[in-house]
């Protein structure tokens, strides 16, 4: 069941890998998530020692709303995204939050800013799809 999705994720960004990860929560977090106040804009996640972390990820109804919250991947992909993070231009962001048997899972991906060419290139592709999906209808 999906909570909360980064809207912008897609059209900013090029995603290149996807990953899953689990949240380390306080107290009242799970509900306020579960309740869906919860907004994954303009958040983005770090990776700092082995460890990686959730930055600006906004959860309403609690006393910390943007703190950092840690990540739970395996070691190895920790390791994979520290190589991979390094590169130029490479980052992670959060695209989807979702709870998966009553835990809250984040979708994280490793992605690659797009220049204003390809924003406008993808426009173009939605709005050609757009007419033929109409042109089919009538």
């Amino acid at each position: 069941m999906i909570i909360a999705r980064n809207k912008k994720a897609h059209l900013e960004y090029e995603v290149l890998e996807k990953f899953e990860a689990g949240l380390v929560l306080k107290g009242q977090e799970i509900k306020s998530i579960r309740n869906g106040r919860i907004s994954l804009a303009s958040t983005f996640c770090r990776i700092q020692g082995n460890e990686a972390f959730v930055l600006n990820m906004h959860i309403g109804n609690t006393d910390e709303p943007e703190r950092s919250r840690k990540l739970l991947l395996h070691k190895n992909e920790i390791q994979s995204l520290i190589g991979k993070t390094q590169q130029k231009g490479l980052t992670l962001i959060p695209l989807t939050l979702y709870l998966k048997k009553g835990k809250a899972k984040l979708e994280i991906a490793l992605v690659r800013g797009k220049k204003i060419y390809d924003h406008r290139e993808d426009l173009k592709k939605r709005d050609i799809k757009r007419q033929t999906e109409r042109e089919l209808k009538e």
